[in-house]
């Protein structure tokens, strides 16, 4: 079975590249003869025309010059927002880290308040705690897969598989935590454990929506992997 996957592999590549290079050969027959000379002499007449309009564009260098630099910065520093606005709300080994480092700390404090569900709380705490590493690994892995890679097989299948079977688990820990909201002995600790309820949901919604995206990246062969896994 293994050695079928790998000549279907094989197949698939040197079927690509056969693909490319009959349509890099068919292009090549059908550029049209002659257009270097019309090139050519469509720039010796622009050439003949642009030697008027050195002087006055070597007039206006200075001041160009110093717009362009001007126009440069406001575009890089636009583009920088850009860049954060578009990332902001995306999930990230870091972020993950800092949610569940924040939630882990504020089920222990409800635990050590609490009598009679503490022990089950601090349980909870502790899954999470144990768990946020597996799945920051598996976000950084996805993130820091080579675009070639993608291309050709897709995504990182494996981790984003790994981070489902995170998923399931939370949702456990997510109705367990529930149970124990009524059981609570006072009203504060029934609100701080349905907030970190809605914090926990949040990230589960961010990896879901991070996973997606992953999953539908294109690619050549991705979905030939997806099949052999």
């Amino acid at each position: 079975m293994r050695k079928m996957k790998t000549k279907l592999m094989v197949a698939f590549v040197a079927g690509l590249f056969a693909i490319g290079f009959l349509f890099s050969v068919a292009l090549a027959q059908k550029t049209p003869p002659g257009k270097s000379d019309k090139t050519t002499g469509s720039q010796n007449t622009t050439k003949g025309n642009n030697a008027g309009s050195n002087a006055v564009k070597n007039q206006t260098d200075a001041t160009s010059t110093e717009a362009t630099d001007t126009d440069v910065t406001d575009a890089q520093d636009k583009g920088n927002k850009d860049k954060t606005k578009d990332n902001k709300g995306q999930v990230t080994a870091e972020s993950h880290r800092s949610a569940v480092a924040n939630f882990v700390q504020s089920l222990l404090a409800v635990a050590d308040r609490e009598g009679g569900i503490g022990q089950q709380v601090k349980v909870v705490a502790q899954q999470q705690n144990d768990s946020k590493e597996k799945v920051a690994e598996s976000i950084d892995k996805v993130e820091k897969r080579s675009k070639i890679k993608t291309f050709f097989f897709g995504s990182d299948f494996k981790n984003l598989g790994d981070l489902r079977s995170q998923m399931v688990q939370t949702r456990n820990q997510i109705a367990q935590l529930t149970r124990l909201v009524d059981k609570a002995e006072n009203d504060q600790d029934k609100t701080e454990l349905q907030s970190q309820i809605q914090v926990l949901n949040k990230e589960q919604a961010s990896i879901e929506n991070f996973i997606t995206q992953n999953e539908n990246k294109f690619s050549l062969f991705g979905w030939a992997i997806k099949l052999f896994q």
